[in-house]
């Protein structure tokens, strides 16, 4: 992996860490203050500026119930990963609404593959 696809990865888990966050309804200060890191530390993880251990990665799904995969594979401009995450999300769906989002997104694939 080059050092740019680090970097993108890290700004990438990043994101995933401030949605879950804000999906929580947690701020940054509190955030912070459960990881037991200061305000520019939390805002530098966010940012993906910071290389995440283990550890903190554990810690952080503990906080956000869900799964360390969750954080890491959301961001990521792999296939399958983007496929995991859209199933997931379309698990949260009724039958109809899934159906909706399918047809949409089929629609959108077929429009953008003829550019």
């Amino acid at each position: 992996m080059s050092s740019f696809q680090v970097e993108e990865a890290m700004a990438a888990i990043g994101r995933a860490i401030a949605k879950h966050r804000v999906r929580c309804g947690i701020s940054q200060l509190e955030l912070g203050r459960q990881l037991g890191v200061k305000d520019e530390a939390m805002s530098r993880l966010e940012r993906g500026v910071v290389t995440l251990t283990v550890d903190r990665l554990v810690q952080l799904a503990d906080i956000f119930e869900c799964n360390v995969a969750d954080l890491l594979t959301q961001g990521s401009h792999r296939t399958t990963d983007q496929a995991r995450y859209v199933s997931q999300l379309l698990g949260k769906l009724g039958t109809d609404d899934r159906t909706m989002v399918v047809e949409f997104v089929e629609r959108l694939a077929a429009r953008l593959a003829h550019r």
